[in-house]
């Protein structure tokens, strides 16, 4: 398989992949789960009834408490943009019946202090306690709610069986703990392999192929690491990266976001972070260059390197919907006709790129096609947060602007010298 080849079907792959995840249109979906416990149904629908005595049983609820006729407002551990525990405001009507024997109630959320009420328009969350025929009891919970993209059916999914585990947790022990494996860092670096196998076939099955798979990888992790960064500066507690083979990875920081200037900056930093490494990287290839023997062999592989690390961060820089550079961009220029002049400047200094290092004109074409098509794939999105972000300063739009545009000059400066080296 040529080279060319592989490197479209791989951009045809992903590009499926996060259509699929991100923007598919799913519609109203209900996700449904059962249990069997072995405890008495009035102890599990103690905990499970949001008005009951033990409604503030899991490790995440802080307190629960009744406002009113049928409402109950929530506090978590979970951070809103203050710093301050975020508060779920609940309405809550018991459709219990039989006499006792099947206990159930419906809720849904008419309060956020993290986000906007839009984003839970649709939601509604049943759950329902009877008695198992053969003893104890039996827990059905079904959540509800529309859905684009499969991404965040997945995470409710995994989030309720998490919810159900903790729960027999605290019903056989008198407590519940975190219990997910899948952030752990072991959890994590086993993805990593994962995904540097699975990209081995596209770059050809053997060790040169594995060192390019192996490249990805590591540049992917750096990338992310720099998202990491910025979260901390900016006070997140509890900053992580969640692996995703074939598509790469993502930073999760600790709380929402409070100001445009951060969104600008974590956006930015995945890249900024990297840029910072090319002169090291050029500095290194130019000592191996210079040398004899071994050590002259590994000026290729570090060239190599260059141009990975330049690519994935340039398209990661791309003025699109779901990239960090449309991220940046956003939040820099507030009015349409700025934004697509800068967006534009960002776009042909990628293109200028790939035209000084020699790609056909049907290519830059079709790749600009592509991304147009990945702009689209954010419209739509109904996660806004409560109140607004605090705007930037003018300081803050041209450190941002000015660290955009670096960013890009640096990696495209790379791409160039990289492949002058290789090629010329």
């Amino acid at each position: 398989m040529s080279t060319t080849l592989s490197v479209i079907i791989l951009l045809t792959i992903n590009l499926g992949l996060v259509w699929l995840l991100m923007a598919a249109p799913l519609g109203r979906r209900t996700l449904r789960l059962h249990r069997k416990f072995e405890a008495e149904p009035m102890r599990v629908w103690s905990a499970v009834f949001p008005l009951g005595p033990h409604a503030d049983w899991h490790h995440a609820v802080l307190s629960s408490e009744r406002i009113g006729s049928g409402r109950v407002r929530q506090a978590f551990d979970h951070l809103d943009r203050r710093g301050q525990p975020i508060e779920r405001t609940l309405e809550v009507k018991d459709v219990s019946a039989h006499a006792g024997t099947r206990m159930g109630f419906m809720a849904r959320v008419i309060d956020d202090s993290a986000l906007d009420a839009s984003f839970w328009r649709h939601f509604q969350d049943r759950r329902s306690v009877s008695a198992a025929a053969a003893g104890g009891s039996l827990l059905t919970v079904e959540q509800s709610d529309r859905y684009r993209g499969i991404a965040f059916l997945l995470y409710r999914y995994f989030a309720l069986r998490r919810e159900i585990g903790a729960l027999e947790q605290w019903l056989n022990q008198g407590r519940s703990e975190p219990n997910g494996l899948f952030e752990r860092p072991v959890v994590q670096a086993s993805l990593a392999v994962l995904s540097t196998l699975l990209l081995w076939p596209f770059f050809g099955l053997d060790v040169y192929g594995l060192m390019l798979s192996s490249m990805l990888t590591a540049v992917i992790v750096l990338h992310e690491f720099g998202h990491m960064a910025a979260y901390r500066a900016f006070g997140h507690r509890r900053v992580r990266m969640i692996f995703v083979p074939l598509l790469g990875g993502m930073a999760i920081g600790g709380r929402p976001y409070n100001s445009t200037y951060e969104v600008a900056f974590c956006a930015l930093m995945g890249a900024g972070v990297s840029a910072l490494l090319v002169p090291l990287v050029v500095m290194i290839e130019r000592l191996l260059a210079q040398s004899s023997g071994a050590a002259a062999g590994f000026a290729n592989p570090v060239l190599v390197f260059l141009v990975i690390l330049g690519a994935f961060n340039l398209l990661n820089l791309l003025p699109m919907q779901r990239f960090d550079g449309g991220q940046v961009l956003r939040q820099v220029f507030s009015s349409r006709r700025t934004l697509a002049m800068a967006s534009f400047g960002v776009a042909l200094a990628v293109l200028g790129v790939g035209w000084r290092i020699g790609l056909p004109t049907p290519a830059l074409i079709a790749g600009l096609a592509v991304f147009t098509l990945l702009s689209m794939l954010g419209r739509g999105s109904s996660v806004r947060p409560r109140h607004a972000l605090v705007p930037m300063t003018g300081s803050q739009r041209l450190v941002a602007g000015c660290g955009l545009y670096a960013a890009v000059l640096i990696h495209g400066h790379a791409i160039v010298y990289a492949c002058d080296r290789l090629f010329g």
